[in-house]
């Protein structure tokens, strides 16, 4: 009878170690794919956006703006900012940039072991692309 208890004993030491890391691991994991889902979300609306602004036939950098919200907007996972610059004559070179911040779920956590991370993670995504000119 007291070897069972005892066994059963080491067993809940182990799981006490081993739960809070893989806790800790599944947290960064699901942190990680937020912060990967964002950038892949930016790249494609910068894109989008560059590509819609190089075709439109007036107000480029307004079509620019307007395709990359709209897919931005479509899914959205943290916060966006899209900038557009350049075009207005054919051969103009169209850039759009889509900012984004995914907050950090893991920063609480990484303090109490002495790590000091951002509150957000940020990166932006840019597209080029020549006005078409007809």
């Amino acid at each position: 009878m007291f070897r069972r208890l005892c066994r059963r004993t080491a067993e809940l030491d182990e799981a006490a170690l081993a739960l809070p890391v893989l806790l800790l691991v599944s947290l960064a994991l699901v942190n990680l794919a937020l912060l990967g889902f964002a950038a892949v979300n930016a790249g494609n609306a910068a894109e989008y956006g560059a590509r819609m602004g190089s075709v439109a036939l007036a107000n480029q950098p307004g079509a620019a703006y307007s395709a990359a919200l709209t897919k931005v907007n479509a899914v959205r996972v943290g916060s966006y900012t899209v900038s557009v610059s350049g075009g207005g004559r054919p051969g103009a070179r169209i850039e759009v940039a889509v900012t984004y911040r995914v907050p950090n779920y893991f920063g609480g956590l990484a303090s109490l072991f002495g790590v000091s991370t951002p509150s957000q993670f940020q990166g932006t995504a840019r597209a080029y692309f020549r006005q078409e000119g007809w």
